[in-house]
């Protein structure tokens, strides 16, 4: 039997201006990094469940400081490299976000967390 998770979901896909930063940042990133490459492997996250996209996105536009702080963070923790302002400006040129109003649990086994994790947001 399948199950409705009263979640939904966010998918943070990166934009071209990501790619640019990345790719003027690092010196170690493969030359054949490409947009494409890090669209399909990008993250996803568990938001309150939401019945309009809109509901969602207003809850992104909340949390995108920790957001854009994980997205960048999943690249390198050196918080000196980042841009230095954060702002939700930025993080709508950076990132395009797909948001899936259900979810449903097609696994036999409860839904653990594996790792906590506390994002502490970065004032700049």
């Amino acid at each position: 039997m399948y199950y409705f998770v009263e979640r939904s979901v966010a998918i943070i896909k990166p934009k071209k201006p990501f790619l640019n930063w990345l790719l003027e940042t690092f010196d170690d990133i493969p030359t054949n990094l490409t947009l494409e490459s890090i669209r399909i492997d990008c993250n996803s996250y568990l938001i309150p469940e939401v019945e309009e996209i809109e509901d969602g996105v207003n809850f992104i536009d909340e949390k995108f400081i920790d957001l854009f702080s994980l997205e960048l963070s999943s690249w390198t923790e050196d918080e000196t490299i980042w841009p230095k302002e954060l702002t939700l400006k930025l993080f709508w040129e950076w990132f395009d976000v797909e948001i899936h109003p259900t979810i449903i649990d097609l696994c036999d086994t409860e839904v653990l967390n594996k790792v906590e994790r506390e994002v502490v947001p970065t004032v700049h």
